[in-house]
């Protein structure tokens, strides 16, 4: 093979512009594709002792930046959190409008998506006016719709 010829396979890796603390344990994170999101990293932090330094400090959990590549978080104290792996992390919101346009994407009347989520079809009417989701049932319809996305 030639030093000038690239072999691709599969999606392209995550790339993070820019990175910025919000509450706790949520940063926004603007994507090289431009979208832009606040994700909770608590799932990470909490559950890994490499990052006991940084959910016992909440100083030195602000004190990220983005490596140069944007492939990843860096902290001080040296610990790194993957972009492909914070962009598994569900975000901490889910929109009512999303939760609508979720339903819609997936062809799910009021009484498919409560079966689906395994809740009372009362909820789900909340949801799509303005009940705030919980962030199980976000994580839960993002998952639906990826499946969706997936099967073509």
């Amino acid at each position: 093979m030639a030093e000038s010829e690239f072999i691709e396979a599969g999606a392209p890796l995550p790339r993070i512009r820019h990175a910025r603390p919000e509450a706790d344990f949520a940063v926004r994170i603007e994507w090289e594709d431009g979208r832009e999101e606040v994700i909770d990293l608590a799932p990470a932090i909490l559950s890994h002792r490499h990052f006991i330094g940084l959910r016992d400090d909440p100083q030195a959990f602000r004190r990220f930046r983005v490596r140069d590549r944007g492939d990843c978080l860096i902290w001080e104290g040296g610990q790194e959190l993957s972009a492909e792996w914070i962009e598994q992390l569900a975000p901490s919101a889910l929109a009512n409008s999303e939760f609508r346009q979720a339903m819609k994407d997936l062809n799910l009347s009021l009484d498919g998506m409560a079966a689906r989520l395994g809740i009372a079809r009362r909820l789900v009417a909340d949801y799509r006016k303005d009940k705030p989701i919980p962030p199980a049932i976000a994580l839960a319809t993002r998952y639906l719709v990826g499946l969706q996305r997936k099967a073509g």
